[in-house]
């Protein structure tokens, strides 16, 4: 276990998935609630009315946990939420993200920032604080995408953004290595969400894979230990 001298008596075993509201948070919550060992599974995002849509077709108990990731406020409310309740966090899925299309002058620099805030700040911290509460074989899933792997014209701040997830979470994986944490980067091509309606208002590309088997692929090499889930 990493180290940890202020909390020694761990209570449940959970998972944490943020972005749960929709899309690949939700499917993953869905697969996840079927691992064994797990008592409760934590559900992060904003629309409180889809948390507990997806609560009511869970097996496992539902925490739900209505927070903006993008406000630092918080990230200190899920922090103390871990100390108050002590958990032995066994997978965390950090899912929530944003996107913009257009060129990087033409979109508002609120726009920007919200996607570094929430693509990066969060995702970071989410990660950083969580992993005090794991033991061997917890495992670590960072949502990236194939948009990380290089830069991106209408694309720029979010590839951006998503190389970051893909270089610290690889290079996460290489400490967390010797605690036996695994880390897997997914990163996934277009895939059928709310993401492009969001990021540019229109429907997803025709080829865009099932959030469904991206998931199961996601979750299968995860548990084979592999870095990086590529789909498609």
């Amino acid at each position: 276990m990493i180290k940890n001298k202020n909390y020694i008596q761990h209570r449940e075993n959970i998972a944490i998935v943020t972005g749960a509201s929709s899309g690949m948070g939700w499917e993953f919550a869905r697969e996840i609630d079927g691992e064994p060992d797990l008592e409760e599974i934590w559900l992060i995002a904003r629309r409180k009315k889809n948390l507990d849509m997806l609560a009511k077709k869970l097996k496992k108990k539902p925490v739900i946990l209505t927070l903006d990731l993008q406000n630092p406020a918080s990230i200190a409310l899920f922090k103390k939420k871990l100390e108050k309740e002590n958990p032995k966090v066994q997978f965390l899925v950090n899912n929530a993200g944003i996107g913009a299309v257009g060129y990087a002058h033409d979109i508002s620099l609120e726009r920007q920032t919200q996607m570094i805030d929430l693509n990066v700040r969060a995702l970071t911290e989410i990660t950083l604080v969580s992993i005090p509460f794991m033991v061997e074989n917890s495992r670590i899933i960072q949502v990236a995408s194939s948009a990380g792997f290089a830069p991106m014209a209408n694309f720029a701040v979010y590839a951006a953004t998503k190389a970051y997830v893909i270089n610290f979470s690889y290079a996460l994986g290489g400490e967390l290595k010797n605690h036996k944490i695994s880390v897997n980067i997914v990163c996934p091509g277009p895939v059928k969400t709310e993401f492009f309606e969001v990021a540019s208002g229109n429907k997803p590309p025709r080829l865009a894979a099932d959030p469904l088997e991206v998931v199961r692929l996601a979750l299968k090499d995860a548990k084979k230990g592999k870095t990086f889930s590529v789909y498609g």
